[in-house]
């Protein structure tokens, strides 16, 4: 194998031709047979290979700077990197991150998971650089997808005037997570179908010097382009097309699918796996429905369909009534508050980790104006993902945001009378953490007035009161069974609201409870609980609060940190009774 001779970037240095073309086959073999063990990113990492070899033939890394956009297509980079065990030995394939990091490599600057921000990040270094005098090759690898990002807009912006090493090159493979939006892409197309020579040119148009490279896996030919713009001295743009998935026929044929697989993607394809009701499938027939009786109903996404079930078919129903955005998130909260502003009935779907991109947003366009739109968060949750993309911090951030009213349902008939609520009656904004749980019914309809919070006491006791939120509340379920087994009679309480306190409620527990116990599924810092606790306090009501703690965990087994945070049955029965021995001194 010629991968056998390569463990350092230097060592590309003396291959040929022939045997970087055979290098690349095998950078791709040791990527599809890992990514389709372990699951992750496919059809990024296999469209960048040639480029990744010419890049790190072309310059000299680590000295010259790669700045990865999001990083999932950087799994060519790492094998080339120091990094190929991890990617050739099965016991190994968990080792690496799926994205770059630092604590990894010095060919790593930057820990990221997020999109459209290499440019941004690439301005900053080469400043630096620029500022103490050092002389080096800035380059930041952008795809045309996270193009649309608004930060990405705004990088370029800057770089376009920053007078010195700068190279951004744009990896265009007509291609986000799935199709791309926004009149940027028609110039994208322009330019690819006139080999780079339109004069309609955006690149141009902010002050790039420019270069299109048409054959972007031909590794020969990209290593004659690199070669015109290393060490330039000004802003330049180096736009290659690409084939997003190359070398994996299913992937090429099917962009979106393969974008980002479960483990046995391969075989898996194209099979109808029969699954059990779940609250992706309920949102998208609750959306259905809807859309069809009110034309004014309309989804608004910021390019991850994936995320939430909305395939092709979901999308091709909605026709106009389904709107991306591309990815940009910024925009989606702002567009979303405006089409409810106007009277029509929006609800934005997001990741619960792409939410945090919104601040200013959610609070400015959205909350300050009252607009009665509809938000989803998806994914909420403590998590054993990379630290790029944790869903642990939604429920802090939002709730404590003026005018917004956000619910955790805990069952089907909850679910569902929170979206009645959100999208026909409400007039303030309302968010809803769909849950990160199998779909419970309990066949009852719920008739909850979501616009007064007012929590739902299940059972009610004396001395020990447990409220378990949103996707903790079957936790809260067993700690009670526990708790009565002990010949305890506690009291349990589903909340449904995270960013309003029921004082009624909390008022009749303060009276005759010792111990309350609040479960949440996320950051405690700014969180449910520590909002109970700060009322219940001053009665002298001992509060334990139950959650994740204010860090970024990398991709840490889920029962490790319930272990951690004490987020276990017994666990927390072991807490309640010392801390009943406590208070009965």
């Amino acid at each position: 194998m010629v991968l056998d001779k390569i463990n350092f970037p230097s060592d590309l240095k003396a291959l040929n031709f022939d045997e970087m073309k055979t290098l690349a086959s095998e950078i791709r073999e040791l990527i599809i047979k890992k990514v389709d063990t372990t699951g992750g990113h496919m059809g990024p990492n296999l469209g960048i290979v040639e480029a990744t070899i010419a890049m790190h033939y072309v310059f000299n890394t680590p000295k010259d700077k790669i700045i990865f956009d999001v990083s999932h297509q950087s799994y060519p980079h790492k094998i080339l990197t120091g990094r190929k065990e991890g990617f050739i030995n099965p016991e190994m394939y968990f080792k690496y991150t799926g994205y770059t990091a630092p604590e990894e490599s010095e060919y790593d600057l930057f820990k990221v998971g997020h999109t459209s921000t290499s440019v941004s990040l690439a301005v900053g270094v080469a400043k630096a650089r620029d500022l103490k005098n050092e002389n080096y090759n800035v380059i930041a690898l952008i795809g045309d997808g996270s193009l649309s990002g608004g930060e990405a807009l705004e990088g370029l912006d800057y770089a376009a005037s920053l007078g010195s090493n700068i190279i951004i090159i744009v990896n265009d493979n007509d291609m986000s997570i799935a199709e791309n939006y926004g009149g940027l892409y028609g110039n994208l197309k322009e330019l690819r179908e006139h080999k780079g020579k339109s004069e309609n040119n955006f690149f141009k148009a902010l002050g790039f010097e420019y270069f299109y490279i048409d054959e972007g896996n031909d590794v020969e030919k990209l290593i004659e382009g690199f070669k015109k713009v290393k060490d330039t001295n000004k802003p330049t743009i180096v736009h290659i097309k690409t084939q997003k998935g190359k070398g994996l026929k299913l992937a090429e044929e099917n962009r979106e699918y393969f974008h980002w697989i479960l483990p046995n993607g391969i075989e898996d394809f194209g099979k109808n796996v029969s699954m059990p009701e779940n609250y992706t499938d309920l949102t998208k027939e609750y959306i259905l429905n809807e859309a069809k009786n009110d034309p004014s109903f309309v989804v608004v996404n910021a390019a991850t369909p994936g995320v939430f079930g909305f395939d092709k078919e979901f999308r091709n129903k909605l026709k106009g009534q389904y709107v991306d955005v591309g990815i940009a998130e910024e925009h989606a909260i702002a567009m979303t508050s405006a089409l409810a502003k106007n009277g029509a009935r929006p609800i934005f779907a997001v990741m619960s980790s792409f939410i945090q991109r919104t601040y200013d947003q959610l609070s400015q366009d959205l909350a300050l104006n009252n607009s009665p739109a509809t938000i989803l968060v998806y994914w909420g949750g403590i998590s054993n993902a990379d630290a790029t993309h944790l869903c642990s911090f939604d429920m802090s951030l939002i709730s404590n945001i003026p005018n917004i009213n956000y619910l955790a349902p805990t069952n089907k008939e909850e679910y569902l009378a929170m979206l009645d609520y959100a999208t026909k009656k409400s007039t303030t904004p309302t968010v809803i953490r769909v849950p990160a749980i199998s779909l419970e019914k309990t066949g009852m309809t719920d008739k909850t007035d979501y616009s007064k919070a007012k929590y739902n006491v299940v059972f009610e006791g004396k001395d020990i009161a447990i409220l378990g939120l949103g996707n903790f509340y079957k936790l809260g379920v067993e700690v009670y069974n526990e708790l009565k087994n002990k010949g305890l009679n506690p009291t349990l309480i589903n909340p449904k609201f995270i960013s309003k306190l029921d004082f009624e409620t909390l008022d009749k527990i303060k009276d005759n409870h010792k111990i309350v116990i609040t479960l949440e599924d996320g950051i405690l810092d700014g969180g449910f609980g520590q909002k109970v606790a700060g009322y219940l306090a001053k009665f002298g009501v001992k509060v334990l609060n139950y959650g994740a703690l204010k860090e970024f965990t990398d991709r840490i087994p889920l029962d490790e940190l319930y272990t951690k945070y004490r987020l276990k049955k017994e666990l927390i029965i072991e807490d309640v009774i010392n801390s009943m021995n406590l208070v009965n001194v």
